[in-house]
């Protein structure tokens, strides 16, 4: 689920909530109006530990092909 951020327009309260994305209302904690959905960046992506290069999932085929022309253009 994502988090929204909202505006109250009667007191100008800003808060964030944790809601299903076919749920996108909220009311206020303060006064209790219908808040107002801001349009906002969203969060960023952090890609961590194995898996996220192409080169981590080569065959070994590969691998010996690119090692072999690696010494081929070294020994020119």
């Amino acid at each position: 689920m994502p988090t929204y951020e909202y505006k109250c327009p009667r007191c100008g309260h800003r808060f964030e909530k944790f809601k299903p994305i076919n749920d996108p209302e909220a009311r206020c904690p303060v006064c209790g109006a219908m808040a107002s959905r801001l349009i906002s960046a969203g969060g960023g992506f952090i890609f961590r530990g194995p898996g996220f290069y192409i080169t981590e999932h080569r065959s070994e085929e590969y691998k010996r092909r690119a090692a072999s022309e690696r010494e081929m253009t070294k020994s020119r």
